[in-house]
């Protein structure tokens, strides 16, 4: 009883911290790891794929699973039965985005359509708890494209197309909106989409077949120039961790949804300067699977920020994970909380970080393959 209430619990996590589908167990013995990449002539091809052994934390020679241009950014279904990414530098109308069938036996990946994104350079997706609606953030446009699900797994046209609005304080890079990551709550009626330009987490109501209309209040006011990019919420639906791209942050937000209620508690330096500095850039938030540990990744200065949750959701930093990392615009935590793969972009390689389960720290392990420009690692447990 006691093993599968576990299996329950850790299913549920899975769901909320979209690593892997909810229907494979939560403890498997080996993942698939499927990595968004930016390609080029010499360098990747497309979306890639290995193995992670769970007990070693070794991964397997990676191999392209779908040739497409640039996919910066794959995501599951909260079942595991497809795959969705978008597309930088192809695809029509403004970005490509793309839904294919996964075979959780061989990995492969079969692609069922795409559509445009409508806004320029699509750059995250996100899949609702139902599994039914998808949003796609599009950076360059400064906007947000709504999708309904078809039964097959494949895209409907576009449902809703939001464009965001304003400008903030750094006028170098907030001149315009730039929407960069989006996320559901836990009931999957409202979406909450960080804005880099304007400092902004735009908060949408969502409809079951996907439309989307203005929240009241419309937005989080997020601190000014901070340029928010990616958002995290907790398995309680409570707090959400934000970090901010332009001056090296993590915050943490207190929300009631029901009540439209949202409030910035807590903003931390991510850096060990406490300062942003010429070319640095925080990139990815995650919450630890336990709930215990948040992490985000820095750029330029080549680190993962670690920090412990302590009470009411606020963090306490402990340190900064270190080792052959760089510009590590992507990372992720395996579903056993126990593997941090790291995406190295500007080195071509994904590297293994060992994490402490007591400390929340992490230590380089002899770990790595190489994948050209990885910036996305997202988990599915392989079926037998």
């Amino acid at each position: 009883m006691l093993r599968m209430a576990r299996r329950l619990f850790l299913a549920a996590l899975a769901v909320l911290f979209g690593n892997v589908a909810a229907i494979s167990a939560a403890d498997a013995e080996r993942y698939w790891v499927y990595f968004g990449t930016y390609t080029s002539k010499d360098g990747s091809k497309g979306i890639n794929r290995c193995q992670l052994d769970v007990k070693t934390g070794k991964l397997s020679e990676p191999e392209v699973a779908a040739a497409v241009g640039s996919p910066s950014f794959v995501n599951f279904s909260p079942d595991g039965k497809f795959l969705y990414a978008v597309g930088e530098s192809a695809g029509k109308n403004g970005g490509g985005v793309y839904a294919y069938s996964v075979d959780a036996v061989t990995g492969n990946l079969t692609k069922l359509n795409e559509q445009g994104s409508v806004g320029a350079g699509p750059c995250h997706v996100e899949i609702d708890p139902s599994g039914k609606v998808v949003l796609v953030a599009n950076y360059g446009g400064g906007s947000t494209t709504s999708f309904a699900v078809k039964d097959d797994g494949s895209l409907s046209e576009k449902v809703s197309f939001m464009q965001h609005k304003g400008t903030s304080a750094d006028k170098s890079r907030q001149s315009a909106p730039h929407a960069h990551c989006s996320a559901f709550d836990a009931s999957g009626k409202f979406g909450f989409v960080c804005d880099l330009g304007l400092d902004q987490v735009i908060v949408y109501k969502v409809s079951a077949n996907g439309e989307l209309s203005a929240n009241d209040p419309a937005f989080i006011k997020m601190p000014s120039g901070c340029g928010p990019r990616h958002i995290h919420i907790n398995s309680k639906n409570t707090i959400a961790y934000v970090n901010g791209e332009l001056d090296m942050t993590v915050n943490v937000v207190k929300m009631d949804v029901a009540a439209g209620k949202f409030e910035v508690i807590q903003s931390l330096s991510t850096v060990p300067e406490g300062k942003p500095m010429p070319g640095y850039s925080t990139a990815e938030v995650r919450i630890h699977p336990s709930g215990q540990f948040v992490y985000v990744s820095n750029r330029g200065q080549h680190s993962v920020a670690a920090f412990e949750v302590i009470e009411g959701g606020k963090l306490k930093p402990i340190g900064h994970i270190v080792g052959n990392i760089k510009t590590p615009r992507g990372f992720n935590i395996d579903p056993s909380g126990k593997w941090m793969l790291v995406a190295n972009q500007d080195s071509n390689s994904v590297r293994v970080f060992e994490i402490d389960q007591k400390t929340g720290m992490a230590t380089k392990t002899e770990n790595v393959i190489k994948v050209g420009s990885p910036v996305c690692v997202k988990f599915l447990a392989v079926a037998k």
